[in-house]
């Protein structure tokens, strides 16, 4: 299930007649992630480094748990609540992606946004295909070998399964809040 906003972030401009390469950039409701998406966009979308147009078509992609996948060890009963779940993580997934909106709209940068239900590994891999994209970045949240090995890494997913170049954007520990 995709929920694309196609309306751009910032007033349209005449796009070139050839085809621009596409840039994924996934988000979640961490600051590893709007890190490593407003690092993004000053080093490729910035007036500075791009001039007055951007190499790239950006593609921000939030992938949206499925009720179910969060609510499966509740038990009986659990199917009076998917309806709660589902409108809480809807608004989550509108408040994220509202969010990187805004810093897209405050650099003036034009953007396709997209909140697709799934895993946020696969929801990715498959956002590169979909727009046949030749770069993916991704934040790294910094968990340690155990949390990894439990949790699983999008980012090493992603370098292992997509198919075009990953960029694993790291916040640096000055930059931690």
């Amino acid at each position: 299930m995709a929920d694309a906003t196609a309306a751009p972030a910032a007033p349209a401009k005449e796009e070139a007649a050839e085809e621009k390469t596409v840039m994924v950039v996934g988000i979640d409701d961490s600051e590893h992630s709007y890190y490593a998406l407003e690092w993004t966009l000053e080093h490729f979308f910035s007036p500075k480094v791009r001039g007055p147009n951007p190499a790239f078509r950006l593609v921000i992609v939030h992938a949206k748990p499925s009720p179910s996948s969060v609510v499966s060890l509740a038990g009986p009963g659990a199917a009076d609540v998917l309806p709660f779940v589902d409108a809480d993580l809807r608004k989550s997934a509108a408040r994220i992606v509202e969010k990187a909106r805004e810093d897209c709209v405050a650099k003036s940068v034009s953007a396709l946004f997209e909140v697709v239900e799934g895993d946020a590994r696969n929801v990715l891999c498959e956002a590169v295909e979909k727009h046949h994209a030749d770069m993916l970045v991704v934040g790294n949240h910094g968990y340690g070998a155990i949390k990894r090995a439990v949790l699983g890494s999008v980012s090493d997913y992603c370098a292992h399964h997509a198919h075009c170049t990953v960029m694993i954007v790291k916040k640096p520990k000055s930059k931690q809040k």
